[in-house]
């Protein structure tokens, strides 16, 4: 009687030790399958982040190079094109030409070379953007009042802060992306640019007061979309607020994690 309770003792402890470890292995698999699926969505998400990356820098590249083809047709060739002809009238007249006048011909040449150093410093946004990319929006404003005749306000308060460049890149595309609909469709003659950095978040705010739009019927074409992806590959909160007196733009970017508790 002994023996047989001995053999069923050892059958039932084999048959708990064997679903123990059948069960160990499918908690094994599975969390081997949940990191090995989380290291893939990783993976995956770092691939897409850096393709977003790489179109960033290419629209950048081309968002500069529109705007130099643009002011080289708008204004400098206008601008030079008077010069010419002013000089072919003197030419052609066969009169004396004045003091006058040649001072005329002077404020031309002068402003035509204070549009080639505009179109410098666009050239030269690449490697502005590696040091300070606050710098770079300022230079943005300032571009547009010169040669689009339109005002700003811009204030900024705190310190420069420490971001990753390739962080930078997409604060600063957003910017880009809020100022080019702003022009494109808001047709107002002032913009706002308020920058704000404390110990735990950055804040970027771009207003305009023009006509506003309908959120309701934008699409993906007017820039909203990406602008909304980039802010949340970096971890970003975006607001855009409009209405008939304006739109709002804020960017919201934590400098520190967030606290969870």
């Amino acid at each position: 009687m002994e023996r047989k309770e001995i053999q069923l003792l050892v059958i039932s402890l084999g048959i708990v030790f064997f679903t123990l470890l059948i069960i160990l292995l499918v908690i094994f698999f599975y969390f081997l399958k949940k990191k090995n699926t989380y290291l893939v969505e990783k993976m995956e998400s770092e691939l897409y982040f850096q393709s977003e990356l790489i179109k960033t820098r290419i629209e950048i590249k081309d968002q500069t190079l529109s705007e130099i083809s643009k002011e080289l047709h708008d204004n400098i060739g206008q601008i030079v094109s008077v010069g010419i002809m002013q000089l072919n009238m003197y030419i052609n007249s066969g009169n004396p030409v004045y003091k006058t006048e040649l001072t005329d011909l002077k404020q031309i040449l002068a402003k035509s070379l204070d549009e080639i150093r505009i179109l410098s410093r666009i050239i030269n946004k690449d490697n502005l953007l590696q040091t300070n990319f606050i710098e770079a929006i300022k230079q943005d404003l300032e571009r547009i009042k010169k040669l689009k005749n339109i005002q700003y306000n811009y204030t900024f308060t705190g310190e420069i802060p420490n971001i990753s460049e390739e962080h930078d890149l997409f604060i600063y595309r957003i910017f880009q992306e809020a100022l080019h609909n702003s022009l494109k469709y808001s047709h107002s003659d002032l913009f706002e640019v308020n920058i704000t950095t404390t110990n735990a978040v950055f804040y970027l705010e771009m207003k305009d007061f023009g006509i506003g739009y309908d959120s309701s019927k934008t699409n993906s074409g007017s820039g909203l979309n990406n602008m909304k992806l980039r802010a949340k590959l970096i971890g970003a909160l975006l607001i855009m607020k409009s209405d008939p007196s304006g739109t709002t733009v804020t960017l919201e970017y934590p400098l520190t994690p967030y606290d969870e508790t």
